[in-house]
């Protein structure tokens, strides 16, 4: 018998709320501000990527120096830019809402595990809701964001579970990478970017019409039969 699922560990942007388009329009005008052009292939790169990655990534691209006040005075420049754009609200994705609502129910501990920075996060929690979630863990609050497993293993921590008795949710390469190396098996919600197969990872198109009970039979099946399937 393999663990019995005791919390769900939820990415944020582009697995709960379909923030990547906002995050489109704030990055394309970061690169205005630095005087270049965001490309297709870097803004998929970018997808669930740290702030610190991202403004380096940027940086990179445009051939900037890599001056440490600089990247931080950006840095500051996009969060403050997209916090704007998440003060009118956030879109759920597809199912997001109802599948937290029927967890919530169901008494099953959550937690919001995300690379966005605190500030951003809580504003954010203005539109999905705070109460949903008994912990949330953001980047700038551990020594390693996402693709490192720090976030999924403080997350667990703080709900007292073992990573393999969580299920985490997540949208990205980044992101499925770092609840794997926590040790987390992972329901994959594809959003912009193809993210590969794995033998802990089980891939939906959606979240639209899942519930626990989908959840519990997702994790139990990736404990004990790991394999790539499609629920």
């Amino acid at each position: 018998m393999g663990e019995a699922l005791c919390a769900v560990l939820f990415d944020m942007d582009g697995t709960l709320v379909d923030s990547e388009k906002l995050w489109d329009v704030s990055l394309a005008a970061l690169y205005t501000e630095l005087g270049g052009d965001l490309s297709p292939q870097v803004r998929e790169a970018l997808v669930g990527g740290s702030a610190e990655d991202t403004i380096r990534t940027v940086y990179t691209d445009l051939g900037l120096e890599q001056d440490p006040r600089a990247m931080a005075e950006s840095s500051r420049w996009l969060h403050d830019y997209t916090a704007e754009l998440f003060e009118n609200g956030l879109p759920w994705c597809d199912g997001a809402q109802e599948l937290l609502e029927e967890l919530a129910a169901e008494d099953v501990p959550m937690a919001l595990v995300t690379n966005t920075l605190r500030t951003l996060t809580d504003k954010a929690l203005n539109s999905i809701g705070a109460h949903y979630f008994s912990a949330t863990v953001c980047a700038d609050e551990v020594a390693r964001g996402k693709p490192a497993p720090d976030v999924y293993e403080c997350a667990a921590a703080l709900l007292g579970f073992d990573p393999i008795a969580c299920l985490a949710v997540e949208d990205s390469v980044t992101g499925s990478a770092a609840a794997e190396r926590a040790g987390c098996p992972v329901l994959v919600v594809p959003n912009d970017v193809a993210v590969p197969p794995g033998p802990r990872r089980r891939q939906v198109s959606s979240l639209a019409g899942l519930g626990a009970q989908d959840l519990r039979r997702v994790h139990s099946e990736l404990v004990t039969r790991p394999g790539e399937r499609t629920a």
